[in-house]
């Protein structure tokens, strides 16, 4: 296996688990910190263990992307995590327009062009 393969790996796991319906994060077993996006344990301070995350957020940020008509616009949004990372995503289930800073969001696992993706939609 070369570093290329290796350097990948914690994102399939990731992905992986989302084909199969399970959003994880990654903790670090020395603090306890949650960890996104997954990573490798390159300084050995802890173990990274994989955990089932809760899927609550709340936004952080939005963007909303405007495009030619008649395609609809959409969001962008930065969400923190219960756990404590912030991702980059979506909120989906109401109009790019109605999406706040500090609303409460709860992920759930959409089909992408690319496969699975993690999307958020109103708590």
């Amino acid at each position: 296996m070369d570093t290329a393969d290796t350097i990948e790996a914690p994102e399939a796991i990731w992905r992986a688990a989302l084909a199969e319906g399970r959003f994880l994060l990654q903790r670090d077993g020395a603090t306890g910190e949650a960890i996104f996006p997954p990573r490798l344990d390159f300084d050995g301070a802890g173990a990274l263990e994989w955990f089932e995350a809760s899927g609550k957020g709340t936004v952080h940020a939005v963007t909303v992307v405007s495009q030619r008509p008649p395609a609809e616009p959409y969001n962008v949004v930065l969400v923190d995590l219960e756990e404590g990372p912030r991702m980059m995503s979506a909120v989906e289930g109401i109009a790019a327009g109605d999406v706040r800073i500090g609303m409460a969001v709860t992920a759930r696992i959409a089909e992408g062009e690319d496969g699975p993706k993690l999307v958020f939609q109103p708590a």
